[in-house]
């Protein structure tokens, strides 16, 4: 059997379920906010809106925003990160993780990676805490809960904050507890690709009244709650959600639970059918987690059991046969060239000890994810088990015919034009 990308007929011609997943539910909804004349400001969609979403992750207080970047600089104003403060980070994320460390004028400092979770690594975190160090932010990543009992430990020994970056978590637990609720703030995404979308939007939660109502402020222009319109009590902007993207995601939220339940299943029987490929794996989830929105599934790529293939040359082929498989992150956040020594002169203030130079940090598990890790996004274990099948199948037709496409490879492929 040819392999597609060598003249050969692809395995699957059918496309798999995309994003986002919508009916006329979200119609109705945006027709009736339409109609209600109250589009902007914190008005009844919204309040509807935030109620949903803080009674799903049983948090006491829920603000919505306007995207899931401003969530983490607003939690990082409300508790207290300024000028000269340092926040300790993972390495493997999204920009957002990191660069809204500097939009609060403090410094980041990276730590490296649990192999399996990908999630941040207690040990590393606790080797880069120092005397500046003010708090942590933890990505809850691909969807499945950081080690929150190991983490929180390590908080409380030094004194320092959490803020949970629940972008890809939506409604996931740890031992049996939401996200959202194991530091001084949870924030979440609804960007386009997220779990629950509106385009675009987002929200922050936390049980501290205090900070909850900081965060409000500085959402919306430095108002305080039963305040005059004109009346301004503090530094803040407008990072208020509309009724239209309020409604969307009233509808969006209700379906979190039952596509979880569909995704986890298919994510456990591909989990199962892929332990019969070599050179493939991925891990399982901790027993500690539960409600595992599958948002990506990290495969770990071995090129020495698809005869010397390379990542992106086996990329190449699996996609020919019409499996939609992607690379990771193709480095870590501190390689942007944001994370410039001569960038970050521009970005730094005076409470800083010293402009970081991250150009000689090397965090050994995020470096090798980078090099060897593919993704399958949440969409696709919306679908069945056929579709699972296929996803190996096709796997198994590449590796079956490695050895010929890496002859090719060698002798003036295709795939290097």
């Amino acid at each position: 059997m040819s392999l597609a990308i060598l003249g050969g007929s692809p395995l699957r011609t059918d496309a798999f379920q995309t994003w986002p997943v919508y009916s006329s539910d979200e119609e109705h909804a945006l027709i009736d906010a339409l109609r209600s004349g109250l589009w902007g400001g914190y008005g009844e969609w919204v309040q509807k809106f935030e109620k949903t979403f803080g009674e799903m992750h049983e948090v006491k207080h829920a603000i919505s925003c306007s995207n899931g970047t401003v969530a983490l600089e607003v939690a990082l104003r409300a508790i207290g990160i300024q000028c000269g403060d340092e926040v300790a980070v993972t390495s493997f994320s999204f920009i957002a993780s990191a660069s809204s460390i500097l939009l609060a004028h403090a410094k980041p400092v990276f730590a490296d990676i649990d192999p399996l979770t990908m999630n941040l690594s207690p040990a590393s975190l606790e080797a880069v805490i120092t005397p500046r160090t003010k708090a942590i932010i933890v990505v809850h990543f691909g969807g499945h809960p950081a080690d929150m009992d190991a983490i929180g430990e390590i908080a409380k020994r030094y004194g320092l904050a959490i803020i949970e970056d629940c972008a890809h978590a939506h409604g996931a637990r740890w031992r049996g507890t939401p996200v959202g609720n194991f530091g001084a703030v949870g924030t979440f995404s609804f960007q386009a690709f997220k779990l629950a979308t509106a385009g675009e939007g987002g929200i922050v939660v936390s049980n501290d009244a205090a900070i909850a109502d900081a965060m409000w402020s500085y959402c919306n222009q430095g108002r305080i709650r039963g305040g005059q319109w004109y009346e301004h009590h503090t530094l803040g902007t407008n990072y208020r959600l509309t009724a239209f993207q309020a409604a969307v995601l009233q509808i969006q939220v209700q379906r979190i639970s039952e596509q979880t339940a569909l995704r986890t299943r298919n994510a456990n029987y591909l989990r199962e059918q892929l332990k019969g490929i070599a050179g493939l794996g991925t891990a399982t989830p901790s027993e500690l987690v539960q409600d595992h929105p599958q948002y990506l599934m990290t495969l770990r790529y071995d090129s020495r059991e698809f005869s010397g293939l390379s990542r992106n040359d086996f990329l190449a082929a699996i996609r020919a046969e019409g499996i939609p498989m992607r690379e990771v992150y193709p480095h870590p956040l501190y390689k942007n060239p944001m994370f410039k020594r001569s960038a970050l002169e521009k970005f730094g203030c005076r409470g800083w000890d010293s402009i970081p130079d991250y150009s000689a940090l090397y965090l050994e598990q995020c470096e090798r994810i980078c090099e060897d890790g593919l993704w399958l996004e949440h969409e696709l274990f919306l679908g069945t088990e056929q579709d699972m099948d296929d996803i190996v199948a096709a796997i198994d037709k590449v590796q079956q015919n490695s050895s010929l496409l890496a002859g090719h490879n060698e002798s003036g492929s295709v795939l290097r034009g």
